[in-house]
């Protein structure tokens, strides 16, 4: 029985068959599955194929290609520690052979230079920058909002990490609980959102009070702005995790991005 190969393999691969750097896409995966059907590939042949996760190699970097089909979401690279010239070939490679969108978070000025550079202007927030942006998915009522203006640019980051996953969403900032009736003002808009991502610093009460509010999913960013006893985020943290607003989600400190990927893990499921 022939069996066809699932993943395209290149030159690296021909000289060394242990698969470390070949892809695949949704084409060829569905070439599997109807051979399966017909008979022309065993299932456990098919499982052996898919146990090979397709990722290539680009200098220090494995650049994964199949995670927008294993998870859904798009591979997204974050700059901290990685040189410009790194950068731009791992975006380059993702932009070449990947699918979807390509997101780098975190980048400085001499990244962005260097990836603008390299491959064009593009969507850009908190450092944070988005080529391909999908078109907007079905999915429902999702607000961003944020205990002061402190706090936007984790917003930032959140809203275009969630454009990433074809999701749009609402932003309400500068609402916490100093002047609490800045958010009353807002009540409804809350009350009418499906998923709501709270961001917020100093001792993070905005994530309590939103969570005892709405009954639908709530996932609560602490951020680094407060004073001395704020400890950089680790105050708003904590305070998040002991919140007697039950069935809150929290994320790191500034995770901004976190927040969107965990969002988009309930719109998929």
């Amino acid at each position: 029985m022939e069996v066809r190969a699932l993943f395209t393999p290149n030159k690296a691969t021909a000289r060394n068959p242990k698969w470390q750097d070949v892809y695949v896409d949704q084409e060829l995966l569905r070439t599997l599955l109807d051979d399966v059907s017909s008979g022309r590939i065993a299932p456990d042949d098919a499982v052996e194929q898919l146990k090979r996760l397709p990722y290539r190699q680009v200098d220090d970097t494995l650049v994964d290609h199949h995670r927008h089909i294993r998870q859904g979401s798009p591979e997204a690279v974050y700059g901290p520690g990685k040189s410009p010239e790194q950068c731009v070939s791992i975006v380059g490679e993702l932009l070449a052979n990947g699918r979807g969108a390509v997101l780098v978070t975190r980048t400085d000025e001499k990244q962005r230079a260097a990836l603008e550079a390299a491959h064009g202007e593009t969507d850009t927030a908190n450092g944070s920058m988005l080529w391909r942006a999908p078109s907007p998915i079905e999915h429902g009522n999702v607000l961003v909002i944020s205990a002061g203006t402190a706090d936007v640019p984790v917003v930032d980051e959140c809203l275009l990490a969630l454009r990433a996953h074809g999701i749009t969403a609402s932003r309400i900032t500068d609402v916490g609980v100093a002047g609490l009736h800045r958010l009353l003002d807002r009540v409804d808009d809350v009350m009418d959102a499906d998923i709501i991502v709270v961001v917020a610093g100093m001792e993070g009460a905005l994530a309590s009070v939103i969570g005892g509010l709405s009954g639908k999913p709530v996932i609560a960013v602490p951020t680094s702005v407060g004073y001395g006893s704020g400890l950089d985020g680790v105050t708003a943290l904590l305070a998040m995790h002991a919140t007697c607003a039950n069935g809150i989600t929290v994320v790191g400190i500034d995770n901004g991005y976190g927040a969107a990927c965990a969002v988009a893990r309930i719109v998929r499921g």
